[in-house]
């Protein structure tokens, strides 16, 4: 493998842990954090679960915008990478894209 390819791999296998991370938090947020509070009374794991993910998504946010720059994706296709991370499971859709991008060897549009 060229440096050129093991970095845009590299650069994949990031975006792929930041966006299961970003998809994790969301989803023990909604799930979790956000039912304890109104149902159970315990507002203190949102005060926990709120920071967490809100640190999750800045890091998935620079890594997305890192790796569409260097890979030299279209704004489209960050954009829809970005908007995935707005909705709950969103991040799978994230993950098939970078497997299909690994699967063809491709880190460019």
């Amino acid at each position: 493998m060229t440096t050129a390819s093991s970095e845009a791999a590299r650069s994949l296998r990031h975006l792929q842990l930041a966006s299961i991370f970003e998809g994790g938090t969301l989803l023990a947020l909604l799930a979790v954090a956000v039912p304890l509070k109104h149902l159970a009374g315990i507002p203190q794991v949102v005060s926990v679960a709120g920071p967490v993910h809100g640190l999750a998504f800045l890091v998935y946010l620079w890594v997305t915008m890192n790796v569409g720059a260097s890979s030299n994706w279209s704004g489209r296709e960050v954009a829809r990478l970005l908007g995935a991370a707005f909705i709950p499971f969103g991040f799978i859709s994230t993950l098939r894209f970078i497997q299909r991008r690994k699967a063809t060897g491709q880190t460019a549009p």
